[in-house]
């Protein structure tokens, strides 16, 4: 299909209200499995081992995102022009590749500066020990940005 032929069909209601059922489901694995991660590594069930939550929720949350990146473009395809010019559309944008910025660089270093790698020991967690300062810096940066890109998300239709 050109991309063409997937703004013709994402301008139909339906195929529309199905595209954002789908970014919903995505959003909700995706910051879901997030919130979870972030929140052990901000100190919350110090009993779970981070490595095998690491190891359920990334993939889950990776999967999410997957769902929000195609199902959104397709959107996009639908009113290229009208989305552009939305500030709160640009805006989430930003914010989504800020949080992927903040993600990769707590991924490749470990949250704490020492490299490590893909889905290695997080910020020198070991299995049930507490973050370091910047890593708790950026789980809680990393909630923030995914609680601003759904803000932004739903100011789209208002803006």
């Amino acid at each position: 299909m050109t991309l063409n032929d997937w703004a013709t069909l994402a301008a139909d209601p339906r195929v529309y209200r199905g595209l954002e059922v789908v970014h919903l489901v995505g959003l909700a694995s995706l910051f879901g499995g997030l919130l979870l991660l972030e929140l052990r590594l901000l100190g919350w069930q110090r009993a779970l081992d981070v490595e095998p939550l690491t190891r359920l929720v990334v993939p889950v949350a990776l999967g999410g995102f997957a769902l929000c990146l195609v199902s959104g473009l397709a959107m996009f395809a639908s009113q290229p022009e009208e989305l552009w010019v939305n500030n709160a559309f640009r805006l989430k944008l930003l914010l989504i590749v800020l949080a992927g910025v903040n993600a990769a660089s707590f991924h490749l270093l470990g949250g704490t500066g020492e490299a490590r790698g893909r889905f290695g020991r997080l910020g020198g967690l070991g299995r049930r020990g507490g973050s370091g300062r910047r890593g708790r810096a950026q789980a809680l940066a990393s909630l923030m940005l995914w609680l601003a890109v759904i803000v932004c998300g739903r100011w789209i239709a208002v803006v």
